[in-house]
């Protein structure tokens, strides 16, 4: 919870992780304006088109939209908001067409109620269930090595999740990570963006709870991982590492054997810039 334009808003910094995508083909009708989307299930997909075509203006057009992805839903990791950016993209390509990247960051959220900002290429503070940017941080975030993992095996329903209810002390520790945020930022420092994660982490606890979390904090601390990352609204958490760190590899597979001591034996890992990079079991 983020002071900004004279209010309190919800906001959040997505992690980059390029091992993860949509991919949304759309193939215009003429003549029919009903649109339909290819698995079914994939309502927001659906919802992300109708308005896209809303606000073109296409008449009597309609299509289909078919998705496809590697991402697994409900856990945290952006699946929906993947979806729909890739759809509105995809609509706008078919009708020639173009908007910015801020218009569709506000059609995303108008979709799903809440997303990521996947649409745009660089660190920002944005509220999520306005679609606006909080603020600006101005530069890609420093390549990360992610030791990811799932701490709770059941899917979280995103929008029946209820939004956390934060005390004053609580919005006060945003005000102060906000400006370590801002010097990660500035510096390029993975071991001051690790903070703001973990701290971050810490916080939420109150609210969608890590199994082990105590335990989870010791292997970060015992492997030098740089900070623990957590899916606010679902069941994945990462440690962080700098990758640029030379003893990267010792301190990785530290963290592995770590996390299986704990009872986590399935993990992944990814880099921010898309290098070395293992994809998680289906």
């Amino acid at each position: 919870m983020f002071e900004w334009s004279g209010g309190l808003h919800r906001g959040l910094v997505t992690l980059p992780c390029p091992t993860m995508s949509t991919e949304v083909t759309v193939r215009i009708t003429e003549g029919a304006p009903a649109w339909t989307v290819d698995p079914p299930w994939k309502t927001k997909a659906l919802r992300a088109a109708l308005a896209t075509a809303g606000i073109l203006g296409t008449g009597a057009a309609g299509g289909t939209v078919s998705v496809r992805s590697n991402i697994p839903s409900g856990f945290g990791m952006g699946s929906s908001t993947s979806d729909v950016t890739a759809t509105i993209r995809a609509v706008l390509n078919a009708f020639g067409r173009d908007l910015p990247t801020s218009r569709i960051a506000r059609i995303a959220v108008e979709a799903e109620r809440a997303a990521d900002p996947l649409m745009f290429d660089r660190m920002l503070l944005f509220a999520h269930r306005e679609g606006m940017i909080i603020e600006d941080l101005h530069v890609r975030m420093p390549p990360m090595k992610v030791l990811g993992f799932v701490a709770r095996p059941d899917p979280v329903e995103t929008l029946a999740f209820t939004p956390a209810r934060y005390s004053s002390w609580e919005i006060e520790c945003f005000r102060a990570l906000r400006g370590l945020l801002r010097r990660g930022a500035r510096e390029g420092s993975v071991q001051a963006l690790g903070r703001v994660a973990t701290a971050s982490a810490r916080l939420n606890q109150r609210f969608l709870r890590v199994d082990r979390f105590a335990s989870l904090l010791q292997v970060m601390a015992d492997s030098g991982a740089a900070g623990i990352q957590v899916a606010h609204s679902g069941s994945v958490v990462g440690l962080v590492f700098d990758a640029a760190d030379p003893d990267l590899a010792r301190k990785t597979a530290l963290a592995s054997r770590g996390l299986l001591r704990v009872g986590i034996s399935r993990t992944w890992e990814f880099c921010t810039e898309g290098d070395d990079e293992h994809l998680p079991d289906p």
